[in-house]
C-alpha cells in the first residue's frame, strides 16, 4: 500500500526533528561524560602525591606563628573529611596553634614520604611547637612519626589518640580487614568493582547502626573519584595488620600522650587499646580517663567527629603539663 505523499513529508519531518533531538541529547551526554572523566582523572592524579592539607584561620596564625597541630585521619578517611574534621575540631585546636592535616596519596602509604613532608612543613613554616592529632588510625601512624621526628630533632609536644587501636588485636572485626591486607602484602589489588561488594558488605554487616539509604550511601562515598584509592585503603589495612606498638616504646622523648575512647565502640576494643598505649607508653601518657560516649561507625577509623568530642579534646589537653601557651 502506497503512502500519501503528505503523510511521507510529515513523517519525515518528525523522523529529522527526532533524530535531531536525540543528537543532541546523545551531544550533552558525551560531552558530559568527557567531562566527568576529565575531572576524575585529573583528581586522582593530583592525590598521587601526599599533601599537606592546611586548614586557614587567621586568628590562630596571629596568636600562634609557630605552633600546629597535625590531623592523621584514620582507615579510608579521605581529603575532604580530613578538612571537615578539623574544622570541626577549630574552636579548641586553634586556641592552640594553626591547623594542618595529612593528605595521604592515593599510591599507598608512605611512611618516609609522610615524615619528610612533615617535617619539611615544619621548617618551611618555622614551628617550634608541634601537636599531633590521631584520630583512630591515624594514631598509630602519628606515633611512628612522632618517634622518627625525634630523630630528625623535632619533639612533638602532645599527641591526641582518638580511640585509636595499639594494633591489629584491637580491631574488634577483623575478618574482612585482615583479608585486605592479605591480598595486599601478597601483590593484588582489588578491581572497584569487587571494593563495590566488600563495602557494602562491611556496612551490611553492621545495618543496625545504618538505615539502608545510609547503607547506600556510604558505599556509593567510597566508589567516588573523591574517594581514597583502593590501593591505598589496602596499604593502610596493612599498616594496622602488622604494627607493634612495642616499636615505638622509649621512642617519644618527653612527648605526652592522651587517649580518648568510647568503651561502646563496636569498632576498637576500647579497654585492650587503651590498656596496650599506657603499658607502651607509661612514662608519657597522662590521660586515658576520658571517655566519649557516642557510638563509633564500624570501621577502623571512624569517619566522623561528633561535637562533643571538642569537649573531650579540650579536657585532654588540659591533662598536659600546663607551660606557656603563649604564642612562640
Amino acid at each position: 500500500m502506497s503512502m500519501d505523499p503528505a503523510d511521507f513529508l510529515r513523517s519525515a519531518e518528525n523522523l529529522k526533528r527526532f533524530s535531531r533531538r536525540r543528537f543532541l541529547a546523545g551531544s550533552v551526554l558525551g560531552l558530559t561524560l568527557a567531562a566527568d572523566l576529565f575531572v576524575t582523572r585529573q583528581i586522582q592524579r593530583y592525590r598521587e602525591d601526599l599533601e599537606i592539607l592546611r586548614v586557614r584561620d587567621d586568628d590562630a596564625e596571629r596568636r600562634f606563628p609557630s605552633a600546629s597541630w597535625f590531623l592523621f585521619p584514620g582507615y579510608k578517611t579521605s581529603w575532604e573529611e580530613t578538612v571537615w574534621i578539623l574544622n570541626s575540631l577549630r574552636p579548641v585546636l586553634a586556641s592552640r596553634g594553626q591547623l594542618a592535616g595529612v593528605g595521604y596519596s592515593n599510591l599507598g602509604l608512605d611512611v618516609d614520604d609522610i615524615v619528610a613532608a612533615v617535617f619539611r612543613y615544619i621548617r618551611n613554616h618555622q614551628l617550634r611547637r608541634v601537636y599531633f592529632y590521631g584520630h583512630s588510625f591515624g594514631g598509630m601512624l602519628a606515633v611512628e612519626v612522632a618517634a622518627r621526628l625525634l630523630e630528625r630533632g623535632v619533639a612533638v609536644e602532645l599527641i591526641i589518640l582518638d580511640s585509636s587501636p595499639a594494633g591489629a588485636q584491637d580491631v574488634l572485626d577483623r575478618a574482612m580487614f585482615t583479608g585486605v591486607a592479605a591480598l595486599y602484602d601478597a601483590g593484588y589489588r582489588i578491581p572497584s568493582v569487587l571494593r563495590g561488594g566488600y563495602e557494602l558488605g562491611e556496612r551490611v554487616l553492621h545495618k543496625d547502626e545504618r538505615t539502608w539509604e545510609t547503607v547506600m550511601d556510604q558505599t556509593l562515598e567510597q566508589l567516588s573519584p573523591l574517594a581514597p584509592s583502593t590501593t591505598l585503603i589496602q596499604a593502610e589495612a596493612s599498616y594496622i595488620y602488622h604494627y607493634d606498638v612495642r616499636l615505638y616504646s622509649g621512642a617519644l622523648g618527653n612527648t605526652s600522650l592522651a587517649f580518648i575512647g568510647n568503651p561502646e565502640d563496636r569498632t576498637v576494643n576500647y579497654f585492650g587499646a587503651k590498656y596496650e598505649w599506657a603499658a607502651a607508653f607509661p612514662g608519657n601518657m597522662v590521660s586515658t580517663s576520658l571517655v566519649t560516649r557516642a557510638p563509633g561507625p564500624p570501621t577502623p577509623a571512624r569517619s566522623g567527629t561528633p561535637a562533643s568530642t571538642r569537649t573531650w579534646c579540650a579536657r585532654c589537653c588540659g591533662c598536659t603539663p600546663r607551660r606557656s601557651w603563649a604564642a612562640g
